[in-house]
């Protein structure tokens, strides 16, 4: 992979990474459910025209639309308006990674091996591990919304996978304009219009640059950023970029919002990354790359 694709997959995962911390403070300015409507609204409406069709069947643009846009997003907004901090999120929503390979194995009959097993094992332990240090009560109810909010994401991934979209920005984008309507809808419910009325009477420019950010520069730039990647070198050499999301998250979020994890949120943070490395192949390639070069 030439220098410039290495440097946009990096910025790729970096934009992704620092998307918790205008998540954070985004929610500042909106109620979760009405910033998630907000978010895909921007992400699809202006590029609806240029992608006059998701090229494939409506049922997978619906139902990745339902799980992945409704579900995993406002469970993730909801996880950290009631306490989840942007750091620790990145990293705990890279479970979704573990989710997809047990849905894989029990809807596509994808059988994980030994040394993804084990990966998954160390990730599951380092969910464990966070999971003991959250405090009882409202900061456990977070942790467990975003654990759901990581199981709709692997679920997402299996959608998309099963709809093989010939055009991935196309899919998205069209995937975007599920939610805006029924978010709109459900923040009208369970919110009430008078913390909508609330949130635009005193909206500031710093929420309108969050919506902007998530949407059009962390989802439909970055995706096509992304499909770019996808469509130029193998998913094994492009998938391991998705790693350093959780770095720049809990970087970004130790710089712009002081958040320091405990050094026992840290140890589960390094075991689900050491999980995943290990399950996506990364330390036996390094081992075996050692190995060659030492015998060279």
């Amino acid at each position: 992979m030439p220098l410039p694709h290495i440097a946009l997959a990096v910025l790729i995962a970096a934009i992704w990474g620092f998307n918790f911390v205008v998540i954070r403070l985004g929610l500042d300015a909106f109620p979760p459910l009405l910033f998630n409507g907000l978010r895909f609204a921007v992400a699809s409406l202006p590029f609806l025209l240029f992608f006059r069709s998701p090229g494939v069947p409506w049922r997978w643009v619906l139902g990745t639309g339902l799980v992945l846009g409704i579900m995993k997003f406002s469970l993730l907004f909801l996880a950290m308006a009631h306490g989840m901090p942007a750091g620790l999120a990145s990293v705990v929503m890279q479970a979704q990674a573990l989710f997809s390979v047990v849905f894989a194995a029990m809807l596509l009959g994808e059988r994980p091996g030994q040394v993804q097993w084990a990966g998954l094992a160390i990730a599951a332990a380092g969910i464990v591990v966070i999971a003991i240090d959250m405090d009882t009560g409202a900061g456990l109810i977070a942790f467990a919304t975003i654990i759901a909010a990581a199981a709709c994401w692997g679920f997402a991934n299996i959608l998309t996978r099963r709809a093989a979209a010939p055009q991935p920005l196309a899919f998205m984008i069209w995937v975007s304009a599920v939610p805006p309507l029924p978010m709109f809808g459900l923040s009208w419910i369970f919110e009430g219009p008078d913390a909508i009325a609330a949130a635009f009477a005193g909206l500031e420019l710093r929420g309108i640059m969050a919506v902007l950010y998530i949407g059009l520069l962390s989802t439909t730039a970055c995706f096509a950023g992304w499909s770019l990647l996808l469509r130029q070198y193998k998913a094994s050499l492009v998938a391991p970029f998705t790693l350093l999301v959780p770095v720049f998250g809990l970087l970004s979020a130790w710089l712009v919002l002081d958040e320091m994890p405990s050094e026992i949120k840290l140890g589960g943070a390094v075991l689900i990354l050491l999980g995943l490395m290990v399950n996506a192949g990364l330390l036996r390639r390094v081992t075996g790359w050692q190995t060659l070069r030492a015998k060279a």
